[in-house]
């Protein structure tokens, strides 16, 4: 059964959102949007770290990793956008070189946008479950470098951050098992992703429902209900979004862990795993209780995974 064996985060320092005012083209009444109504105020950026430089801090905090390297058969590139480094960079070759897993088999996925670190785990189960080593794990790295304007904002929906999570799976842990994980993708046949006035106009006709849609599936994989969920640990979109979802769901607010918001601004697809890190050293996970973790990117991917403390 796939498991968490570690997760580790790093957090660049921050920026304030007013402060980002000129380099977004933002005006007053976005300023106040996203800090007084999306809760958004201070955002990741490391202006002075490469991508490889982000991800190399953040798995040298898995404690876990010290003298297991060996037993790392794969290291997964989860990218929130397609591409996050300059051809022919590849900042995650750089990463395995300086962790000392050169023997580890290493690819990316992406096209799920910030969906796409719960794809990853998906993967990451599904090649260790036939791997034929039970002891063999893989490792994660989640998160983007916002290198281009396209990468820095979703317009009028969120700011990006720059904040990095590394997740090391195995087949067989003693907590944190994945119980159930479901997906769907609403795109268009086209395959384009930018916030286009229509592209958006649906995005917000579909979300909601999409959202619930996958939630309900890997619920259901994992043979629960929402009744059974003790915490929801979602992307760091914006407060609106999931204030609507909560409603929607039933799900009172306080199962959706917000604390992450306003102090990292949405960082890709590694927000779930930063806002596991967060719960764990505040000692908001039980042993037994079981979170979900959902996700919604660019391309109208929406995703959910189901998991036991």
């Amino acid at each position: 059964m796939t498991s968490l064996v570690a997760v580790s985060s790093h957090l660049p320092e921050t920026v304030s959102v007013a402060d980002l005012r000129e380099s977004l083209g933002l005006n007053d009444q976005q300023v106040r949007r996203f800090t007084r109504l999306y809760g958004l105020d201070r955002i990741c950026q490391a202006p002075g770290q490469t991508e490889a430089e982000l991800m190399i801090a953040a798995a040298g905090k898995l404690d876990a990793l010290i003298g297991q390297e060996e037993r790392v058969r794969y290291v997964i590139r989860a990218k929130g956008m397609r591409t996050t480094a300059p051809y022919p960079v590849s900042p995650v070759q750089d990463v395995r070189e300086a962790l000392g897993l050169a023997h580890a088999k290493t690819f990316a996925v992406a096209d799920h946008g910030c969906a796409t670190g719960l794809l990853a785990l998906d993967v990451a189960g599904t090649l260790l479950a036939a791997d034929g080593d039970p002891d063999a794990m893989a490792l994660i790295l989640a998160g983007d470098k916002t290198f281009t304007p396209f990468t820095q904002w979703v317009e009028d929906v969120s700011i990006m951050g720059e904040g990095v999570a590394a997740v090391l799976v195995s087949a067989k842990g003693d907590r944190d098992h994945l119980l159930g994980y479901a997906t769907r993708i609403h795109g268009r046949d086209d395959g384009v992703i930018d916030m286009t006035p229509d592209v958006a106009k649906y995005a917000r006709k579909i979300y909601q429902d999409a959202l619930e849609e996958v939630i309900l599936g890997a619920l259901g994989e994992a043979g629960l209900t929402l009744a059974d969920i003790d915490l929801v640990l979602p992307h760091n979109v914006n407060r609106v979004s999931w204030t609507v979802a909560a409603k929607n769901l039933g799900l009172p607010n306080e199962k959706f862990f917000l604390d992450n918001l306003d102090k990292t601004g949405h960082c890709f697809c590694a927000d779930p795993f930063i806002n596991y890190q967060t719960v764990r050293e505040l000692g908001l996970l039980k042993p037994g209780d079981k979170y979900l973790m959902t996700s919604a990117g660019l391309g109208q991917t929406f995703s959910a995974a189901v998991f036991q403390h």
